[in-house]
């Protein structure tokens, strides 16, 4: 896993573990609120000459994430002594995934979460399911294959149908033992675009 699912999920569960709310969760909170609010700044931060959007990200991050995040972690590092472990606030303020919180401030083209990926991932998921009643090991196993294909279309912003059609009508001309790299979904978007 390369960033948490939700930062603060954790602290989300806590706060509602709590009977009267507030206290530690929702002052974790508050930390990944001013996060997410300098997300939305980044994004739309004005480029220094010859910056590209995810140096300026990157950049933003470095001036704005960081200090935030230190600022967490002495927090953390404040109350993780007080805190029951095996409660449900003592989950959340387990420093164990530290390296993964803070990765994405050191890459302007890394988001912040895999919410994207986990919502895609879901419908991978409720496929499972299906795959039970495969006839034959190979009919799940393609199955498998198409799911993933088509969420890459999807993470890559190409049309699946569209992106389908011409695999299937480019694929059967070709000989044999060939490289069909060229055939995968993000090099059929910079196809399209040139």
């Amino acid at each position: 896993m390369d960033a948490w699912p939700i930062p603060g999920g954790r602290f989300v569960d806590a706060l509602k573990a709590r009977k009267k709310g507030g206290g530690p969760p929702e002052q974790a909170l508050r930390f990944f609120e001013q996060l997410y609010r300098v997300e939305r700044q980044a994004r739309d931060g004005i480029l220094e000459k010859g910056e590209t959007q995810a140096e300026c990200i990157r950049r933003f991050r470095q001036q704005h994430s960081v200090p935030i995040l230190n600022a967490l972690k002495v927090w953390l590092d404040e109350i993780a002594p007080k805190v029951l472990p095996d409660s449900k606030l003592g989950d959340a303020v387990t420093l164990n995934q530290w390296d993964y919180l803070t990765r994405y401030t050191g890459d302007g083209s890394m988001p912040i979460d895999n919410n994207l990926l986990e919502r895609d991932i879901r419908i991978f998921a409720i496929g499972r399911k299906s795959w039970l009643f495969s006839d034959t090991v190979d009919g799940a196993k393609a199955s498998a294959i198409v799911y993933s294909l088509v969420l890459t279309c999807r993470a890559c912003g190409v049309e699946p149908l569209a992106w389908l059609r011409h695999v299937l009508t480019e694929l059967p001309q070709r000989p044999e033992n060939v490289a069909i790299d060229d055939l995968l979904p993000f090099k059929f978007l910079k196809a399209a675009a040139a």
